[in-house]
């Protein structure tokens, strides 16, 4: 197989963790057969410095003529006081819509070996945490319009039923490849937006009589995530409800650095990376944790490239490393052998088979 990956590596420590990430697909390749070729594009904080923009048209045009696109991490301190429509966040939501990708798929999985890392007690944790949170990506608030004028500041959030359904539609689809069980979250209880979320997903519900919808406001979501999160199985929800459930949700498994995504429209071409950001406070110090890359490279793989064997090769490998008892820094307890980015990658790829 031959792919063609666009490849960003962003700010902070977002070229570290995705070197080792390419050095899991070239292993892979070769086991395995496959040619995957990179294209560097230049997003962020990196693109304003080189352009004065966080996504020239002309690096997104390499992003929309690849197989799928490989994202390290954006922004940083450096760029915090510029304006809005330069800061390195906004190449990001850029990216998104130019993709079209409108459905962010973010596994909250805890690790078996990392079961002691979660700051959740131990009797929640063994009762198990597997979940998936379903994020619409390219509406609501961080898409509408936004305003500041006379010291009054103004963000519109809005959606049509017609991008409700088709994220419904992929939560729906999710649940059914799983355990059949779909949270639509919202907050109808004050917004109007989400009370058409909760008609439409109710609507949707008769096509799917094989998945039990269940309906919770954000507010007690949140709650229920630390609290007795193996009630859940899939979570589906808006932008910003989505954004701030999945980075909690993440937390309860042990690390934020271990979480990879996914980001799907209509076409097979994904794009992925990890969900922490770019963390520019240890940029260059060899501590970053490489593995959410890593397994976001493995869901590449998975989904848009159709090869589960070769992605379930670099998760077995991930498991391996941590059966040994290797941990990067914010993964470290005791009697754990702390390792760096770069040996993480490393010993990741001694144990592909």
């Amino acid at each position: 197989m031959n792919k063609h990956i666009a490849v960003i590596r962003g700010d902070g420590i977002g070229p570290e963790i995705v070197e080792q990430a390419l050095a899991v697909l070239d292993k892979i390749a070769a086991l395995y057969g496959h040619t995957f070729t990179y294209t560097s594009v230049d997003m962020g904080g990196c693109a304003i410095d080189k352009y004065g923009d966080p996504l020239p048209d002309h690096e997104l045009e390499k992003c929309l003529a690849s197989d799928s696109v490989l994202l390290g991490a954006v922004g940083g301190d450096k760029w915090n006081s510029f304006p809005g429509h330069l800061r390195p966040e906004k190449g990001l939501l850029r990216l998104r819509a130019g993709m079209g990708v409108y459905s962010n798929n973010r596994p909250a999985k805890i690790w078996r070996q990392l079961a002691d890392a979660s700051p959740l007690k131990a009797s929640i944790v063994a009762q198990g945490i597997d979940f998936i949170i379903v994020r619409e990506l390219i509406g609501g608030i961080y898409f509408g319009a936004h305003q500041t004028e006379n010291g009054v500041a103004t963000d519109v959030l809005q959606y049509s039923e017609a991008e409700i359904e088709r994220i419904g539609r992929i939560g729906f689809e999710t649940a059914r490849k799983r355990r059949g069980k779909l949270c639509s979250v919202e907050k109808s209880n004050v917004l109007d937006s989400s009370r058409l979320w909760k008609t439409v997903m109710h609507r949707l519900a008769a096509e799917y009589p094989d998945v039990t919808l269940s309906d919770m406001l954000v507010d007690n979501c949140a709650m229920q995530i630390v609290k007795n999160p193996a009630q859940f199985d899939v979570i589906v929800t808006e932008n910003m409800f989505g954004d701030i459930l999945s980075d909690e949700a993440s937390m309860i498994t042990g690390s934020i650095g271990m979480i990879p995504s996914s980001s799907l429209g209509q076409s097979s071409c994904g794009l992925y990376e990890p969900i922490h950001g770019s963390a520019p406070d240890i940029a260059g110090k060899d501590i970053a944790n490489p593995i959410g890359t890593i397994l976001s490279a493995a869901m590449m793989l998975r989904y848009s490239f159709d090869l589960p064997k070769e992605a379930d090769a670099i998760e077995n490998a991930v498991s391996a490393v941590l059966d040994a008892g290797y941990r990067t820094a914010d993964i470290m307890s005791q009697g754990m052998i702390q390792i760096g980015c770069k040996e993480c990658g490393e010993q990741i790829l001694r144990h592909l088979q």
